[in-house]
């Protein structure tokens, strides 16, 4: 299960680091991908802040487990927010994207305890 741990762990977290430099940069997709959602652009520092949180949470809980979980848990949680965010603005090209990610929140949740 570590193995599984540990791909799905650092996966999200590349992805993360790469979401969160996007939005310090406001490179041009994915200020359409949020201005799709209608995420006000003064989120987009707090959100690349949680994202790095998050992914640093992920790589230091391959060693400290309770740690990894913890950022699963809220990594998830942002995740349903962004799913969320997608439905209530009716994009669906976002949803897709935003869906995976939560899946593997979830998948690295759930692999961290097991």
């Amino acid at each position: 299960m570590f193995i599984g741990y540990l791909v799905a762990s650092v996966l999200l977290a590349l992805i993360l680091l790469g979401s969160a430099i996007g939005k310090l940069r406001r490179a041009d997709a994915v200020v359409q991908n949020l201005d799709r959602a209608a995420v006000p652009h003064g989120w987009y520092p707090w959100l690349a802040t949680a994202e790095v949180a998050g992914a640093l949470g992920l790589l230091v809980g391959l060693a400290y487990r309770p740690l990894g979980t913890a950022a699963a848990i809220g990594l998830t949680l942002y995740f349903i927010g962004a799913v969320a965010a997608h439905l209530r603005a009716g994009d669906r090209s976002g949803l897709g994207p935003a869906s995976f990610l939560l899946f593997l929140s979830i998948a690295a949740g759930v692999l961290s305890v097991l």
